[in-house]
């Protein structure tokens, strides 16, 4: 496991509260969704019993995610990253750390 220090961990979590608003900020505008970004959980699913989404909302979502955050979805991703917003965040913490690698990769 790679230590990190206290610090390091509290401006991690803060990158990812900021981006899981983001994403909630980003998914009430895009859906009909009436609700206020607090009011919704982090481990709220998406579809069924969650936001109750249906497959023309997750549609919508790709696209708004695409588009908002500069990323590309490939089918597999989506069906098992965006169940919740907390797997979203994940996916999207990923997608921004390749692309870092990638540009690292460029420099060297």
């Amino acid at each position: 496991m790679t230590k990190i220090t206290r610090s390091e961990a509290e401006r991690i979590a803060k990158h990812r509260a900021a981006l899981m608003h983001h994403l909630k900020q980003t998914l009430i505008y895009r859906l009909p969704l009436r609700l206020k970004a607090d009011e919704i959980a982090d481990d709220t699913a998406l579809f069924g019993t969650g936001l109750g989404l249906d497959s023309v909302d997750a549609l919508a979502i790709a696209v708004a995610i695409e588009r908002e955050f500069e990323v590309t979805i490939a089918d597999e991703d989506f069906f098992t990253s965006f169940r919740s917003l907390n797997l979203i965040v994940d996916f999207l913490l990923r997608a921004q750390d390749e692309r870092t690698l990638q540009e690292q990769e460029k420099v060297a």
